[in-house]
C-alpha cells in the first residue's frame, strides 16, 4: 500500500501537484468504471433514484480527487454504492411492488382532452408546465390529447387524438 499513498498522496488534503494529477487520472478511469458498472441508465433517463446516486458518486469521486477523504475506502463506498443501485435495479426489473416504490408510477394527466386536476395537484404540475409538456411534443391543444401521462423519470408524454 505504501506504493499507492506514493502514487495518490495522503489522505489529509496534502498532496503534491502531481500527486493530484495522479488522482484525478485514477479517479476518470475509476469514475468510467463506476458507470459501466451502474448501467447506461443510471445517467441517461434519470430518475430520483438515479439522480441521488449520481450525485453522491460526484460528490465521493471529488472528496476523493481532492484528498479530504481516505482514498481506498472512499473508493470502497463509492464502489459498493453502484453496485447497490445496480442490484437495486435489476431487482426493480422483477419486482413490480419494489420498482413502484424506487421509481414511481406513471399517472395520467389528460384522457381524452380532459385535465385530471387531481392528478396535476399530486405531481405539483401548473397548467403552464403541462401546456409545455403538450408543445414539446408538438400539440397546441389540450384538445387534441387522447392521453397525456407524467412518466416515471417527470417527462409528460403525449398520445394525440387521431385527425
Amino acid at each position: 500500500m505504501e506504493w499507492l499513498e506514493m502514487i495518490v498522496g495522503p489522505d489529509d488534503g496534502t498532496p503534491t501537484m502531481a500527486q493530484f494529477c495522479a488522482r484525478t487520472v485514477l479517479l476518470f478511469f475509476y469514475g468510467l468504471a463506476c458507470i459501466r458498472i451502474a448501467g447506461r441508465r443510471t445517467f441517461s433517463n434519470l430518475s430520483p433514484f438515479d439522480i441521488v446516486v449520481a450525485i453522491i458518486v460526484g460528490s465521493n469521486i471529488s472528496r476523493a480527487m481532492t484528498g479530504r477523504v481516505p482514498f481506498l475506502p472512499s473508493l470502497g463506498s463509492t464502489l459498493l454504492l453502484v453496485v447497490l443501485h445496480r442490484l437495486v435495479a435489476m431487482a426493480t426489473v422483477r419486482w413490480n411492488p419494489l420498482a413502484s416504490f424506487v421509481k414511481g408510477c406513471p399517472m395520467v394527466l389528460i384522457r381524452d382532452g380532459q385535465i385530471d386536476e387531481r392528478a396535476m395537484l399530486r405531481h405539483d404540475i401548473s397548467t403552464a408546465d403541462l401546456m409545455e409538456g403538450l408543445r414539446m411534443e408538438q400539440v397546441c391543444r389540450i384538445d387534441d390529447v387522447a392521453l397525456a401521462t407524467i412518466e416515471r423519470g417527470g417527462k409528460i408524454s403525449v398520445v394525440p387524438r387521431k385527425a
